[in-house]
């Protein structure tokens, strides 16, 4: 006997409504006197039961069952009749009795197999938790509906019993069998809603990804709604630009959707590039608008708005993400990135600090703590006050202990407080739990040159340029290590070897442009990034470097500005771009356009020092005293290392002269 109470049958057949039969009032009783024969009086009752059961007469239709049944006890197809009957009315036990009843007078059928097939299959899905006990209504229904659903002569099964033992076959893990018969479904059936849905999980679950992703391929043109079911499946796969396109064509036919603009321009952003986190910025407008709490969508935004440099405008959504749900450490994530990238470092302390020291007193700290506190110590690190900065950074990996890039900081706090010796051990460390990773390397070797170990801190390098010699990054880290212990010739040797070894990698021949630069060699070094530049035209360091090393010393100030014009539309909005295009057009006279660029670069990195020095040159010039010792002022008290302080501090004291008498 199954011992629990039916399920909803719409949810296990899933196609269509049956037709409803003709409901027509019966009559309350047989007529007497039509027959004398038992099987016809069966009969008569049979089609008196259909009748009452139309009219929602129920028991009635049971009474005439049984009376046909009392007529007729040869007959399985009664007993199968009052099986279904009892199934629609909810009465499990009395309809597994029937059922049973029926196939011991004919263990074929296909009603009565159908009627425990059903039941079965709502006690599989009702007994959860009880693990065995599932399997086995499990096994019994699909059982069952196979003999229920065996073909005829000329005939196919009912789609909605193919359905249900489709279901099964998917609950069951059967995917070989589940997979055919729900081809033929939804080839079949067209208006069967989740038909495709069924389909594709039993392709994902039966590990065959690749073929669920080829039948949607030809099955959307046809049915565009399946458009996001594809775009869902590339994205598990991580094919970031095929997703993206997916669910652009999802959109053009649920034009409103909301949820369908947020995994739209999220797979943009894993994409990358200008144009697509363009797109992505306008998907996240759009969706914002149309419900402008959810927190995932203006974390989103606030990524795009950053990654176009809209700063204002990504630090808006991040703050609003953060006052309407200071507990989700997303929002203190996006404020902390869009502030590192204006360079606004002690901001960045002061809003995630109290948010640390919050999270730390509530459960489940250690997802948001490991968020925020790298967060925390890169930005001491920056300005400087770095035990506090190794505080955080340790915090961090006890809560993280194999995160690499938390080791990384933790090694670079420690050199900046010229802790060499903790660096040394610390990187050696990282280098036996991450060999696969050369910073690690290149950390120790700083950390011992920076000790006065510097031949043995270099050898760490050439040593590992001997065994991973074909990674290009190898020779590059040594290539700096030997221009940071003074030893630009070595440099420039390791750098035109990695030219000749990486014919088409950019970045050996920019590394030796900026190496020649500082040496003063401008023609060799110029030669080097032109190198760099036919390597990858879209190179956009190279680009800049080389614009900004002609306008730095006045020459060929048109081909100057071309060159960074050209980073530019690689990267619009690169404060250090903008910056570049200011100068240029400062040293040619244009302090216009001067101006107007570098307001843009001064405006998105209030602590570049050098930046800043530019802006007050140029409003120096424009007559604008008071503001230019503003962005002066600014420069001393940003990273300040990178310009000559004397100078500005005689740049202040001159404006200060040209200010009008109070």
């Amino acid at each position: 006997m199954v011992p629990f109470r039916v399920a909803c049958l719409g949810v296990l057949l899933g196609i269509l409504p049956l037709t409803a039969a003709a409901q027509t009032k019966p009559s309350a009783a047989p007529q007497a006197g039509r027959s004398t024969d038992p099987k016809t009086e069966a009969y008569e009752q049979y089609l008196l039961a259909q009748r009452l059961d139309a009219a929602r007469e129920r028991d009635a239709a049971v009474a005439a069952l049984k009376r046909a049944m009392t007529l007729d006890p040869s007959s399985a197809e009664l007993p199968a009749a009052l099986a279904d009957l009892y199934l629609d009315m909810d009465r499990a036990e009395e309809a597994t009795a029937a059922a049973e009843q029926a196939l011991k007078i004919d263990s074929t059928n296909r009603d009565a197999h159908r009627v425990l097939g059903t039941l079965f299959a709502a006690a599989a899905t009702d007994a959860k938790g009880q693990r065995d006990a599932r399997l086995g209504y499990l096994k019994s229904a699909i059982s069952h509906l196979e003999q229920a659903a065996a073909d005829r002569a000329g005939l196919q099964a009912d789609a909605n019993l193919r359905a249900m033992l489709a279901r099964l076959y998917v609950l069951g893990s059967q995917y070989d069998r589940a997979i055919p018969l729900l081809t033929e479904l939804v080839q079949q059936e067209e208006g069967w809603q989740d038909g495709p849905g069924l389909l594709v999980d039993a392709y994902v679950s039966a590990g065959r990804t690749a073929d669920a992703i080829a039948w949607l391929q030809q099955a959307a043109p046809d049915n565009p709604r399946l458009y996001s079911t594809l775009a869902d499946l590339y994205g598990r796969e991580q094919k970031w630009s095929e997703a993206a396109r997916s669910y652009e064509e999802a959109l053009r036919v649920s034009t409103r959707s909301f949820d369908l603009r947020v995994r739209y321009a999220s797979m943009l952003l894993n994409v990358g590039g200008a144009d697509n986190v363009a797109k992505a910025r306008g998907a996240l407008r759009e969706a914002i608008q149309m419900r402008g709490t959810d927190e995932r969508a203006l974390f989103l935004l606030s990524t795009a708005e950053r990654l176009t440099h809209e700063f204002d405008n990504a630090e808006n959504a991040a703050r609003r993400l953060i006052t309407q749900n200071g507990r989700n450490p997303r929002g203190y994530t996006a404020l902390a990135e869009v502030l590192e990238q204006r360079q606004r470092y002690q901001a960045v302390v002061d809003a995630l600090v109290p948010a640390v020291a919050q999270f730390r007193s509530g459960q489940n700290s250690a997802f948001p703590l490991g968020l925020l506190l790298p967060h925390v110590g890169f930005s001491y690190l920056q300005l400087g006050k770095y035990l506090e900065a190794i505080s955080a950074f340790e915090e961090a990996q006890k809560l993280a202990p194999q995160d690499s890039t938390v080791s990384g900081f933790l090694i670079q706090a420690n050199l900046s407080a010229k802790r060499y010796g903790a660096a040394v051990d610390l990187a050696r460390a990282a280098r036996a739990a991450h060999p696969k990773e050369l910073r690690f390397a290149r950390l120790e070797s700083q950390a011992l040159r920076q000790s006065g170990k510097v031949d043995e801190g270099l050898a760490i390098l050439e040593n590992l340029l001997k065994t991973e010699g074909d990674d290009a990054d190898a020779h590059l880290m040594l290539a700096r290590a030997y221009v940071d212990a003074n030893r630009g010739p070595q440099a420039v040797r390791v750098l035109q070897d990695a030219q000749t070894k990486f014919p088409v990698d950019p970045n050996p021949s920019f590394e030796l442009g900026a190496v020649l630069e500082k040496q003063k060699r401008y023609g060799d070094a110029e030669t080097a990034f032109k190198q760099a530049i036919q390597r990858d035209p879209e190179h956009a360091p190279s680009l800049n470097y080389l614009g900004y090393m002609l306008a730095e010393r006045g020459e060929r100030l048109d081909e100057s500005v071309t060159y960074i014009k050209r980073a530019l539309e690689i990267e619009p909005n690169n404060g250090s771009y903008l910056d570049s295009l200011g100068w240029a057009y400062f040293k040619d006279g244009r302090l216009d356009l001067a101006e107007e660029n570098l307001k843009r670069a001064a405006s998105q990195l209030t602590s570049n020092a050098v930046i800043q020095d530019h802006y007050g040159d140029v409003l120096f010039k424009l007559g604008r005293f008071q503001d230019a010792i503003e962005a002066w002022t600014r420069a001393l008290s940003g990273d300040a290392d990178e310009i000559d302080r004397g100078s500005v501090d005689r740049k202040i004291r001159s404006a200060r002269q040209k200010l009008p008498k109070k």
